[in-house]
């Protein structure tokens, strides 16, 4: 999803993802390959070998063994005979995540040569490389175009940039000329995937890897990184810097090392991840096996301290509300019971009282597991954790006495283009009753007469339950939405 135009970068430890970054923006062909080096030649069980052997995980959330991924669609190749497709997954429509962009605009040729690797070990004609952005778009195109003539071909595909589109079944269904949408069953792309032939469709950081290790060698490549996970890892902070880490290293140090501190908690693993209370955050490794001991996931990478001055429950009403409008509406879950999990929790925000949040409870409970995709479960696993995160919170905003906190946005979105609705105050009829200011504190301020301060507010898409609350609550019936 939208982001900063260029995620910052850095780096603990030597790079090796991002190596040649601190001479050029965007490594082109030369500068590429005299940051890494030509890239080596692997028999397809030697390519299955290395990526065994330094048990190369897939980086886009699932964490899937990538020697599986190969071995299943080279396996399906032999039985049928037939051609082969190798497709890159650079949507990466988790607003919250930069780090597959940072690889497709910084070091493009890093991820093609994995990508490519992996397309002459499976016997692929064609690579494919999904997107959703047109600077990614021009950046991949650019790179191809380096590269000249000659080889496998490299297409590079325009999808929505929407969160679902990144689902295997959705970035396939997309590149096949339909709809970019979850299938809502269980398909093995390596069996079945583009154009119907057994496809090996990974993470753009996943081939990134997979070139790293190529050039290394495992003996290498194990040297960064604990034992049970060796190597590096991309992590996007806070939304706009992206930070290249050997596993191991405390996360402490890498929010220390982007300017930030644990604040409030700590999410990980994106929106469909979980909340860290600062304790952990302060306890907890850049590894699966040390956040999974806290409850968390790292999923793809995503990690979002909230701030000290932001109210955490706004935030996560905010980002659910928004998880609620980019389902694939394709089943119940998706259609009603995400937009219903919003609305509660918005009611539960705004001072609904302890119903509010007996009703939250409730439609978590009637989201999870019944989808037809991933996505209920995940967005109802993001609330169900900020909800023990921030129990204190959730209550007094319940109870109407609220955490005196604005929502800052700290937890990202994409940009609405579209201008906001604005609540516009008419003063002929305004006689300073004040009660618009209880129910929107984030949009009213009042002068020192009790007046609204300003005659015509800003209403952000998220806030508009309230303003509309607040036109029908005003005595005097002064208050109106005007677009």
């Amino acid at each position: 999803m939208s982001g900063p135009a260029r995620p910052g970068l850095g780096c603990v430890g030597t790079p090796r993802l991002l190596a040649g970054l601190d001479r050029d923006p965007r490594l082109d062909r030369e500068a590429h390959l005299a940051a890494h080096g030509p890239l080596p030649r692997y028999a397809p069980d030697e390519l299955v070998g290395l990526a065994a052997d330094i048990d190369l995980r897939g980086r886009g959330g699932a964490g899937f063994p990538f020697a599986r991924k190969l071995r299943a669609v080279i396996g399906s190749a032999r039985e049928r005979e037939g051609p082969t497709a190798v497709v890159v997954n650079g949507s990466e429509g988790e607003p919250s995540c930069l780090k597959d962009k940072a690889l497709l605009l910084h070091a493009p040729h890093l991820v093609l040569d994995g990508a490519l690797l992996a397309a002459a070990a499976v016997a692929a004609e064609e690579v494919v490389v999904a997107v959703t952005r047109a600077d990614v778009e021009r950046s991949v195109r650019d790179a191809v175009a380096e590269r000249g003539p000659g080889g496998r071909r490299v297409r590079v595909a325009r999808l929505p940039e929407r969160f679902v589109t990144g689902e295997g079944t959705a970035m396939v269904g997309g590149l096949n000329g339909g709809a970019a949408l979850p299938s809502g069953r269980r398909v093995r792309t390596s069996e079945r995937g583009l154009g119907g032939v057994p496809t090996l469709l990974s993470n753009t950081e996943t081939y990134a890897q997979l070139a790293v290790a190529a050039r290394m060698g495992a003996p290498d490549y194990r040297a960064a990184g604990l034992p049970s996970e060796p190597g590096t890892v991309l992590l996007t902070v806070a939304g706009q810097t992206v930070v290249e880490t050997p596993t191991g290293t405390s996360l402490a140090y890498v929010l220390d090392l982007c300017g930030t501190r644990t604040g409030q908690g700590v999410l990980v693993g994106g929106y469909h991840g979980r909340w860290l209370d600062p304790g952990a955050a302060r306890s907890a490794d850049v590894s699966r096996g040390s956040l999974s001991a806290f409850g968390a996931v790292l999923g793809a990478g995503a990690v979002l301290p909230l701030p000290e001055d932001t109210c955490p429950a706004g935030e996560v009403a905010r980002v659910t509300r928004w998880m609620a409008k980019e389902s694939a509406g394709q089943c119940g879950p998706c259609v009603r019971g995400l937009p219903g999990l919003a609305d509660v929790l918005e009611d539960a925000v705004r001072g609904g009282g302890r119903g509010a949040l007996d009703a939250v409870e409730a439609r978590l409970k009637a989201v999870r597991g019944r989808g037809a995709c991933s996505h209920p479960d995940g967005t109802s696993h993001f609330v169900a954790s900020a909800l023990a995160a921030f129990p204190e919170e959730f209550r007094d905003h319940a109870l109407g006495s609220g955490c005196g906190r604005r929502i800052v946005g700290a937890l990202p979105l994409p940009m609405d283009e579209s201008p906001p609705e604005r609540l516009v105050v008419d003063w002929t009829l305004c006689k300073g009753h004040g009660l618009c200011v209880d129910v929107l504190p984030d949009v009213v301020r009042l002068d020192a007469d009790g007046y609204p301060a300003e005659a015509s507010m800003p209403v952000p898409g998220h806030l508009r339950p309230k303003a509309l609350r607040a036109v029908r609550r005003c005595p005097a019936l002064a208050l109106r939405i005007q677009e």
